[in-house]
């Protein structure tokens, strides 16, 4: 995640913070000073520091709940709207989905629970209003920002929690596609009612709604584009031939590449085909800021690339490339040689076409082989 922080590791998933945060927590800070001085200022960026760590233990009830049915999360970012969990996929069975969705909230629910049972404290429809009151006491605010959390997140507006436990119910009837189908739809137009409140209420509404709309879109586009390529082996969707470059080329050789091609990602193969590294466009870019013409590409290539045999499940290559971020996986036919690229940019181009066209169905095609430079 760009302009992110990693603060710390838990359980094996990275914690992060959006550098956006850390300035809402000096607006805050400076609002607050203004109204009150320095001891509401101190008060305003305690209780949102406060409110932010049960966000994020929020967001581990979900990380702890997908780990139960062996879905890792790789890490959790927390930004000013809130916390976002990238899990590495959501769960096949609805039921499972349902648990996911709702462990969330329910920490929150404990949260609450604690502060008001074991503390003494006792809510009142005053605290609930005015979570920005500094006269109510810090956690008596607490309690409430947790109550409101529980509420808010469980809105049937998909992608909130609310949603995909709508999702899941919906996915038990129909099938998943569908169920998304409906689910995205009702976010979208719960999108639209936050951003017609937040013209007359809190400017806020506007950023979430927008936050709702555009994540709604893309999980129904994701689910649909899933649904298009389930059973298509990676070599249907695969960027071949591919020109590539040798262990003994140069700079020199990947600019005359990158000048009469339109590829962005050159590979670096061996004399038998197999793959050494990548050279990406920008890297070479890079590459030849810091060195001249006769400079060695395996000097400049980016090494151990993740690999995908092209008769595997494209799904499996989403997965992949999702999960590592990697600017291409290199694919490979049995015989461990160089055949292909799978990158983001073609997996784009692919979810474009379906966008448009619904009904598109990508039919597979045999591999091709291209000998290098």
């Amino acid at each position: 995640m760009p302009w992110s922080i990693p603060v710390a590791n838990i359980a094996g998933t990275m914690v992060r913070i959006h550098v956006t945060f850390l300035l809402f927590l000096v607006w805050i800070g400076a609002g607050q000073w203004r109204a009150g001085g320095q001891k509401a200022a101190v008060e305003g960026v305690l209780f949102i520091v406060l409110l932010f760590a049960c966000v994020l233990a929020h967001e581990f009830g979900h990380v702890f709940a997908a780990k139960r049915y062996g879905i890792n999360t790789p890490e959790v970012t927390l930004w000013p709207i809130g916390g976002v969990a990238s899990l590495e996929r959501i769960p096949d069975n609805p039921r499972e989905e349902l648990v996911v969705a709702i462990a969330g909230p329910l920490v929150n629910v404990v949260i609450a629970a604690v502060i008001i049972l074991f503390l003494g404290f006792s809510l009142d429809t005053a605290a609930m209003a005015e979570l920005d009151n500094p006269r109510i006491g810090l956690m008596m605010r607490l309690a409430a920002a947790n109550i409101f959390l529980v509420v808010f997140n469980m809105i049937p507006a998909f992608p909130m929690d609310g949603g995909r436990v709508l999702r899941a119910a919906l996915a038990m009837r129909m099938n998943y596609a569908d169920a998304t189908r409906v689910a995205a739809r009702i976010g979208q137009g719960a999108a639209f009612l936050f951003a017609f409140l937040g013209l007359f209420w809190n400017p806020m509404l506007i950023i979430i709604a927008l936050f709702i709309y555009l994540a709604a879109s893309a999980e129904a586009q994701d689910v649909s584009f899933r649904g298009a390529t389930q059973g298509l082996p990676v070599h249907a969707g695969m960027v071949s031939p591919v020109e590539t470059l040798s262990t003994s080329s140069t700079l020199d050789d990947a600019v005359d590449l990158m000048l009469r091609t339109s590829q962005k990602e050159f590979p670096v193969v061996d004399g038998a085909g197999m793959p050494r590294g990548l050279l990406t466009r920008d890297g070479l870019i890079v590459a030849l800021r810091q060195g001249g013409p006769m400079t060695p590409v395996l000097d400049v290539m980016t090494q151990d690339l993740p690999t995908i045999l092209d008769w595997q499940p494209f799904d499996a290559a989403v997965a992949l490339l999702n999960r590592t971020r990697a600017p291409a996986l290199l694919v490979l036919n049995r015989d461990q040689r160089l055949i292909g690229l799978l990158t983001p940019e073609n997996l784009g181009e692919m979810m474009m076409v379906r966008s448009i066209r619904p009904d598109w169905r990508f039919r597979s095609r045999r591999p091709y082989v291209q000998g290098g430079f």
